[in-house]
């Protein structure tokens, strides 16, 4: 069981930071913020802690989104999760190694995988297949998952591939 703490924790204090986050991004109404620290902190979650944290908070994280009021209709989480379970898991392939060049084809891959996961699920499937949502109203949340998705994907995979050999290093337990 002890074994398990330093996940549990890892996991937890990501989490939190990322429900905090939601939380006091939401009220400024611009969801290309949230959208990009959520984004940044997804990454961070699988650069540090690996796969299982990674997935973790990006399986919560739309949830929490939904419960802090920024979330969308809850038909649409279980798109938004595998977008998210998507981008964790291409970083993780791609960006393995952590150098430069790894961790800008994980970028581009990441998001763009994000991307489409996201299109199809959102845009193609669930608006108008189990919502039928009717026009304008199909286009606006259909257009909300595509385009704004991966552009917060790449400036928050951006970053966190930026802050993160800083972060690394600090957060280096010393002998």
């Amino acid at each position: 069981m002890s074994n398990n703490i330093p996940w549990i924790t890892r996991t937890a204090m990501l989490t939190a930071l990322l429900i905090v986050t939601q939380a006091l991004t939401a009220p400024m109404g611009n969801p290309l913020i949230t959208g990009t620290f959520v984004n940044l902190i997804l990454v961070i979650s699988v650069m540090f802690a690996g796969l299982a944290t990674g997935t973790t908070v990006a399986l919560i994280s739309p949830i929490c989104a939904k419960l802090v009021g920024i979330g969308p209709f809850w038909a649409l989480i279980p798109s938004i999760m595998l977008g998210f379970a998507v981008l964790v898991l291409v970083w993780l392939v791609i960006g393995r190694k952590r150098d430069k060049v790894s961790c800008m084809i994980a970028l581009a891959a990441a998001a763009i995988a994000k991307f489409l996961v996201l299109y199809i699920g959102v845009a193609r499937f669930t608006v108008p297949i189990i919502l039928q949502l009717p026009e304008p109203q199909a286009s606006i949340v259909a257009n909300a998952f595509s385009l704004p998705h991966l552009f917060t994907a790449v400036v928050g995979g951006a970053i966190a591939a930026s802050v993160f050999p800083i972060l690394n290093k600090a957060l280096k337990p010393h002998n």
